[in-house]
């Protein structure tokens, strides 16, 4: 088992506590969420492109559709794979898996499967690049949480999901909505290539703190084995029910956020009278505004509580949120102002789901933190795949408005689940709660924000 790297201490005053710190990112990881940034960038470049590129290219819309299901169901693999084989490896070397998968297969759906016109390639190469985003950007969010100290664990995790979705798909709509104009859908794909490749060299490379360039499982231990340590990835779930709890939880946060991806390109052209570059401007306006609320939300769970915040601001205001996204624009077709509120507003409210990965780990011993952050990832890969699925097996049955009432009532069960049965003693505002109880003065966790 390694030991986290040392930070400054919390309680030290605020003179002698670099910046970085004192807004909640661990300073030895500093570089690594510039390389997620840049990585995940890349990545969402195509995020609201690929389904009309398809489409113009031959594929049906059911089939354009099925791609990114299948797609979806590597990234679930992945998101398993980046906990289970950084317990075993390290998140550093794991990262630098997910890099090189991702680029190999990349060039083979650019240089082999497109050319071709073979859909099976597609399909093939496309997918199985899947595997790799969630090895490079998980493992790092398991680094974070190894380094990051436990009074500050909201806010590390805020700024990792800052970087993350400043990329997947805020920055990265924004290349393409510029790009395509400029080179055309297919060189951009090459384009995303390159910014990939920077990130992970960045990601690979400059990030060296101790914690996470060593296994997390102790390899020395009798019948330690893979097969054994994959076996544990999976056995915490049993040993820990509530970590099952948390994983649909976080399954719930963006189901509907990667459904949407599917039919909105196609439902603000055809419905609310946005072209394809006005309807990626939205999604980049959307998640700037949705982004600056990642490290807000950080922080603020800090101070008020994990769980009041993910029920709270995650649930029913995700509950709330897509409502809104799909029905107000109806009221005001081709009114920018309007759609881009509705979308800001779904935005602003993923956010709250931001202090899981903070408390989710919370519910094992250490030493099966990597193992309970596996199953964080697996259940964020896993809505990637769910998230399309969902709307292809009722969008037929119910149609556009009944899928989001569905999503709706996704929110709100996790809500529910969260405010029952995710109370952890290391949540402040657990902690908060009990000092009030006890007429006694919590201990200050903040005196450097």
């Amino acid at each position: 088992m390694t030991t986290p790297s040392a930070s400054p201490p919390v309680h030290a005053p605020r003179d002698t506590v670099p910046l970085v710190e004192r807004i909640g990112i661990p300073r030895p990881l500093a570089w690594g969420y510039l390389a997620v940034l840049i990585f995940m960038i890349g990545d969402g470049v195509e995020s609201n492109y690929l389904e009309p590129y398809l489409t113009d290219w031959g594929f049906s819309a059911h089939s354009a559709g099925l791609v990114i299901s299948v797609y979806g169901a590597f990234v679930a693999l992945g998101s398993w794979f980046s906990g289970v084989l950084s317990s075993l490896w390290g998140p550093r070397r794991v990262m630098q898996l997910g890099a090189a998968i991702w680029l190999v297969f990349e060039i083979l759906f650019l240089a082999v499967a497109l050319p071709s016109g073979n859909q099976a390639l597609v399909y093939l190469c496309y997918g199985l690049r899947g595997v790799a985003y969630p090895l490079f950007a998980y493992a790092f969010l398991l680094w974070v949480q190894l380094t990051a100290s436990p009074q500050l664990r909201g806010s590390a995790a805020g700024w990792f999901w800052f970087a993350y979705s400043a990329g997947l798909p805020t920055i990265g709509s924004a290349v393409a909505a510029v790009s395509i104009p400029l080179m055309g859908a297919y060189a951009t794909f090459w384009l995303s290539l390159g910014l990939v490749s920077v990130g992970a060299l960045i990601g690979a490379f400059a990030v060296r703190d101790a914690s996470g360039t060593r296994p997390m499982a102790d390899t020395t231990a009798p019948g330690h084995s893979a097969r054994a340590e994959m076996v544990r990835g999976i056995s915490v779930l049993r040993r820990y029910p509530r970590t099952g709890i948390a994983a649909l939880v976080r399954m719930i946060n963006t189901t509907p956020y990667f459904g949407f991806f599917v039919f909105l390109p196609s439902f603000f052209h055809d419905e609310i009278g946005l072209s394809t570059s006005r309807f990626l401007a939205l999604v980049t306006f959307m998640g700037i505004i949705g982004i600056l609320a990642d490290p807000l939300f950080g922080r603020l769970s800090d101070r008020f509580g994990w769980r009041h915040t993910i029920a709270g601001a995650g649930g029913i205001g995700c509950a709330l949120g897509v409502i809104v996204l799909y029905w107000l624009p109806q009221l005001a077709p081709g009114n920018y102002l309007v759609a881009l509120g509705a979308t800001v507003l779904y935005g602003i409210m993923l956010a709250g789901y931001i202090p899981l990965s903070a408390l989710l780990p919370s519910l094992v011993p250490e030493e099966d933190k990597g193992n309970a952050m596996g199953i964080y990832s697996l259940a964020a890969g896993v809505s990637t795949f769910i998230g399309p699925l969902t709307y292809s097996i009722f969008d037929p049955l119910v149609g556009h408005t009944g899928v989001v009432l569905i999503y709706a009532a996704m929110y709100v069960v996790g809500a529910i689940l969260t405010w029952t049965y995710l109370r952890v003693e290391e949540d402040p505002g657990e902690q908060q709660a009990q000092a009030v109880k006890n007429n006694t003065v919590p201990a200050q966790t903040h005196s450097v924000s």
